[in-house]
Formats: C-alpha cells, sequence, structure tokens
C-alpha cells in the first residue's frame, strides 16, 4: 500500500543521479552496515543520493557532517577555503536537500505508516546530529560555516507546531450527523477529538521514533495544549449563548481533563503543568456569568413551583394522598433541580465549592415557603389542615437533603435552612395542635387540684386525647409521629404547669407520699399512652419521675441533691420553677427553699452552656 510519504520518495528518485562524480568514493559505512537504518550490509560505498533513496537520513546526515568536518574542521588558509569553494557549496545546496527531507518527514509524523516509522526514527537522529554539531561548532575558536548554528531542532519544533495547528484548523468531521449542536460546539468537538486521537497516536506510534530525553510526548501536548487554547481564546470573546458558555465551560472543566486522564495519555503526560485551556481573567468571568444563569433558573423553578401549589390551595384542592397521607410534590420537585444543578455545575466549574454558590440564596428561597405556609394557616381554608400535614413531609424531605448531601450546600447556608425548617415545623405542629389544646383546656384545668389525688383525672385527659388523634392523622409515618411526640411533650408540659400553679397544698408528708404516688402512676400512664400512639419521647416520663421524687422526700440535702439532678439534666430548669414546686410543701420552710435554690444556681453556674440539652421548662410557665 502507497503512502504519501512514498510518493514523496518516488519523486526524489525521479530527480536524484544515481551517482555524482568526486563524491561516490566518501563512504559512510562503518563495519559495511549502514546506521541507524541497520542491517542493509553494502559491499560498496553509497553517494549522498543514493543513501537519500534508502531513507537513511540520519547517514546522509552523517555523510554531510564528514565532508563539512574535512572542509571546515581544521584551521585552513584562506586561500585553501577558496581552492574548496564549490564543494562547500555543493555541501551547502545538500544541506538544504536534506534539511527539506527531514522537515517534510516530520511534518507528516502524524500520518505514517508502520513501514515509516524506521524514516521517522532516522529524521529526528539526523536532527539530533546537527545539534551535536552546532554545539561542537560554539566550542571551536574559529569561523563557523555559513550554515552553523543550523537550528534544526527549532525548525523541528516549529515544523511539530505548524503540523498541530493545520490539524486543529482542519479536523474531520465525523460521519455521523451531529444534531443539536451550534457551530461553535461542532467545531470544539472536532478539535477535541483530533486532539485525543493525535495525542494518542504520539504515545503509541511517534514516540518511539524518539528517545526518551526528548520528550517528545510532552512537547506534542504543550503543543496542541496550546493550539487548543489559543482556539478557546477567540471562541471566549464572542458573545455567547447559554448553551454554547456551559459547553466551553465543560469543556475546559471537565472532558478536556478527561482526555488528559486517560491511562494511555497520563502515564506520559506532565498533565498539570499544562493548565486550564483558558486564562483565569476569561475563565472566572465566565464561570461568574454561568452560576449567576444557574442561580436565576432555581429562583425562578422555586417561584414557579410554589405559585402552582397556591393555586390549588386557592381553588380548594386536596392535596394529593399516597397509601392514605397526605403528599406534595413542592419538596421533591425542588431538591432534584437542586441536585441536578449543583451536581452538574461541579462539572462545568470544576469546583464543588463554586457549585455550592448556586445554593447561595437558598434561605430567601425558603423564606417564600414559609410564607405559602403562613398565608395557608393564616387563611385555614377547608383544606388548610391536609396542605400544613403534606407540607410536615416536605420539611421532612428538605431536611433530609440537607444534612445528607451537605456538599450540595455551604456551611451558612446548610445551617440556616435547617434552623428555618426547625421554625417552619413549628409552627405546622403548633397550626395542627391548637385545635387539640382547646378541647383538652378543661381537662388540664383539672389537673393539680384537690380532687387530682382522689379522682381519675388523667384517664378522663387520656380519652379526650385519644378522640382528638384521629384529626391529628394524614401525614406520612415519620412526620405523624413527629407531631404525636410534639403532642406528649406539650401535654407533659401542661401538666407539670397545673400542678405548678399551687392550686394543691400538701402539708404532711402522708399528703406528699401520696402526691409522688400519683404523679409517678401518671408517668407511667403518660408514657404507655403515647408511646402506644406512636411518640419517641421517652425521655418526658423522667421529668415527671423527678418532679415526684422532690414531692416524696422530706431531708433537705436530699431534696438539694434531687433538685439539682432536675436542673442537671434540663438546665432550662429556673429557680421560679423549683419555687413553685417547693410551695407545694408547705412544711418547708422559706428558708430551705432558699437553700435549695441556691443549690441549684451553683450547679447551673458549673455546667456552663456546653452541655447540650433538650429545652422542656421553658415550656412551662409560671407566675
Amino acid at each position: 500500500m502507497r503512502t504519501e510519504t512514498d510518493g514523496f520518495w518516488q519523486n526524489f528518485r525521479r530527480r536524484a543521479p544515481r551517482e555524482q562524480a568526486g563524491v561516490k568514493n566518501t563512504s559512510t559505512a562503518t563495519d559495511g552496515h549502514l546506521s541507524p537504518c541497520g542491517e542493509r550490509t553494502q559491499k560498496v560505498s553509497l553517494t549522498f543520493e543514493q543513501i537519500l533513496e534508502t531513507k537513511c537520513l540520519s547517514e546522509a546526515s552523517r555523510l554531510l557532517l564528514e565532508r563539512e568536518e574535512r572542509l571546515f574542521g581544521e584551521e585552513k588558509e584562506s586561500e585553501a577555503l577558496t581552492h574548496h569553494e564549490e564543494e562547500v557549496n555543493k555541501l551547502a545546496a545538500d544541506r538544504r536537500v536534506l534539511q527539506d527531507l527531514v522537515l517534510q518527514t516530520l511534518a507528516r509524523a502524524l500520518n505514517l505508516g508502520e513501514d515509516s516509522l524506521e524514516v521517522l526514527t532516522s529524521a529526528v537522529q539526523a536532527v539530533r546530529q546537527e545539534e551535536d554539531q552546532d554545539r561542537l561548532w560554539t566550542q571551536r575558536k574559529r569561523t563557523p560555516p555559513a550554515w552553523r548554528p543550523s537550528g534544526w531542532m527549532e525548525l523541528h519544533d516549529s515544523t511539530l507546531l505548524s503540523l498541530v495547528e493545520e490539524r486543529m484548523d482542519n479536523p474531520p468531521t465525523p460521519p455521523a450527523v451531529q444534531v443539536k449542536q451550534s457551530a461553535i460546539q461542532a467545531d470544539v468537538n472536532n478539535m477535541g477529538r483530533q486532539l485525543k486521537e493525535d495525542l494518542l497516536c504520539v504515545v503509541h506510534a511517534v514516540s518511539s521514533c524518539y528517545p526518551t530525553e526528548m520528550d517528545i510526548c510532552n512537547l506534542y501536548a504543550k503543543l496542541y495544549h496550546q493550539t487548543f487554547s489559543a482556539r478557546f481564546i477567540k471562541i471566549a470573546d464572542f458573545e455567547l449563548m447559554d448553551k454554547d458558555l456551559t459547553f466551553l465551560l465543560r469543556w475546559v472543566n471537565e472532558y478536556y481533563p478527561q482526555i488528559l486522564q486517560k491511562p494511555q495519555l497520563a502515564s506520559v503526560i506532565d498533565v498539570e503543568a499544562l493548565g486550564k485551556l483558558l486564562p483565569k481573567e476569561l475563565l472566572e468571568p465566565m464561570e461568574k456569568e454561568y452560576l449567576s444563569l444557574q442561580q436565576v433558573m432555581l429562583a425562578t423553578y422555586i417561584d414557579r413551583v410554589l405559585e402552582e401549589a397556591k393555586q390549588k390551595w386557592i381553588k380548594g384542592e386536596e392535596p394529593t394522598r399516597e397509601d392514605g397521607c397526605f403528599v406534595s410534590p413542592v419538596a421533591y420537585d425542588l431538591i432534584q433541580l437542586i441536585n441536578g444543578l449543583v451536581t452538574s455545575a461541579t462539572k462545568v466549574v470544576g469546583d464543588e465549592q463554586k457549585a455550592q454558590k448556586i445554593t447561595c440564596h437558598l434561605k430567601d428561597l425558603m423564606q417564600r415557603f414559609k410564607k405559602f405556609q403562613n398565608d395557608v394557616m393564616k387563611q385555614n381554608k377547608a383544606n388548610s389542615r391536609s396542605i400544613i400535614k403534606a407540607n410536615l413531609g416536605c420539611i421532612e424531605q428538605f431536611r433530609d437533603v440537607l444534612v445528607k448531601k451537605r456538599h450540595l450546600f455551604t456551611e451558612d447556608v446548610q445551617k440556616n435552612c435547617l434552623h428555618l425548617l426547625t421554625d417552619i415545623e413549628q409552627s405546622a405542629h403548633a397550626y395542627l395542635l391548637k385545635p387539640v389544646h382547646v378541647v383538652l383546656k378543661p381537662e388540664y384545668y383539672k389537673l393539680g387540684r384537690s380532687n387530682w389525688l382522689k379522682d381519675l383525672q388523667l384517664d378522663e385527659l387520656l380519652l379526650s386525647i385519644k378522640k382528638e388523634l384521629q384529626g391529628l392523622q394524614g401525614s406520612i409515618e415519620s412526620c405523624h409521629q413527629k407531631l404525636i411526640g410534639q403532642l406528649h411533650q406539650e401535654v407533659t408540659a401542661e401538666y407539670v404547669s397545673s400542678l405548678l400553679k399551687g392550686r394543691i397544698k400538701l402539708k404532711d408528708t402522708e399528703q406528699q407520699q401520696k402526691a409522688y404516688h400519683t404523679v409517678k402512676e401518671n408517668a407511667e400512664s403518660l408514657h404507655d399512652f403515647f408511646v402506644e400512639m406512636g411518640s419517641e419521647e421517652d425521655w418526658l416520663k423522667e421529668i415527671l419521675t423527678k418532679i415526684a421524687e422532690v414531692l416524696k422526700l422530706q431531708d433537705l440535702p436530699a431534696i438539694q441533691m434531687q433538685v439539682a439532678s432536675l436542673g442537671t439534666a434540663y438546665p432550662d430548669l429556673s429557680e421560679k420553677h423549683v419555687s413553685a414546686l417547693l410551695k407545694l410543701k408547705t412544711n418547708l420552710s422559706r428558708a430551705n427553699r432558699k437553700t435549695v435554690k441556691v443549690c441549684l444556681s451553683d450547679t447551673l453556674k458549673e455546667m456552663g452552656s456546653s452541655r447540650q440539652t433538650r429545652p422542656f421548662f421553658s415550656r412551662v410557665q409560671v407566675k
């Protein structure tokens, strides 16, 4: 099969004479072999032209260097140089022929077949021999030939640069139809494909023609990088469409690095030394513009999703039910978009922290969700409660993504949004539980009175709660459990509040013992009831148990220890709470009550504010 290079050599043969008088006796043979072409035993010397026909460029170069040394190697009289002027001119002409052949071989380096790699190897060796001769002449203290220094290595590099530029300017278009691509996208894809194929060719074939010290893979990588970068800079100067902007950034930060990170290339190319395709002063404004577009997209989508939910609420539509529970698509839709935008942006801008800027205004966007919910609760339409129950599922989904996919958000955004979600959730709980407490108010009033120690007041309370629980159903199971847990906390707080109002006076040990048993039994009943209903707030039982212990104890040090224990577990226990509790024990003097409060104050001071605990007594209002 004839290659383009084969045709070139045949043209040369037609021009070259078979012999040259006065030159054929100059032999380049060494022990009958030619180097580096090698393995061609020659019984007779070959002329320069004959050597060129064999494509042994390095051997032709060595022949010319020997002629150069004969003519210029030793210092000669000017008369002798003039006598050899014809030979000098012939040598200069032969050098030009060889130089053209070497450069043409280099210019075809990426189109050579396997059989032609030996020719490229020979051309590279010729370049190195010329470089060696240039260095030799720099060490001599006499006038060099006119062609020294030859600068063949610079010619080598400039030839490769021209080769790379030509290939990147005219990359082939694949036969497959490229649909949905702009002109910019098609051009960049074609150049990128050419770059990848050529660099792989360099690694797999061309590099075998070069010595290791020439580091040819990195040289080609540098030339392709510079050329590709120059094309990118020109494209970036245009006013880009949004899709083209995204496309270019993705090439800079994702596609191009992926090419260079291919194992075949990464093992021989210094990728870090190449840097980015675009300079910082161009890349940063492009990335900023892209991220700004994504922020606008997110804000617009959130507005649209919330407006759709609002219109359904205004029309009186009930939320969709799944497995008997109200659900809303708001959180799912927004989470999918946020995850998609940030994940994609991480690839486009090549930096996760930069991509997180898309969600930097998420708190403001979540405020719109809060406002929507507040409007729903304020107007209290027929479908408002079902919408709030559906929203509880949204809140849980938002919280879940903020905690489990924190890489999508900056630390501040995550913290602020979690705090805001807690506020939104508490408002939803308060809205749903308010009617329940209205119904339970008469039952709360009965607690902590004289009949409380005799009758089954708590049983009536629990029966009333059970009747109201039906109206709390409708949110997904996990949210329903939290709602019941919140009711558990609030009922327990109402119980303690009723007790601390001081409507009953425990005058002696017997009454205090009776109160201890009543509170302890009530604690067990409340705990068992709410756990059966789905509450997971086991810790509430301990509060009532500790309060019961205070009512039972008669020894002042023991009371001090029990109150300190309660304060240690729940630092929001105030002196007012303790005072109201101790006043129930009318046989405890004011001085003793003060001693207990001082002990609590000292305990809380020693603890400081470092310990994380659940608040409870802040819910209990005392006068």
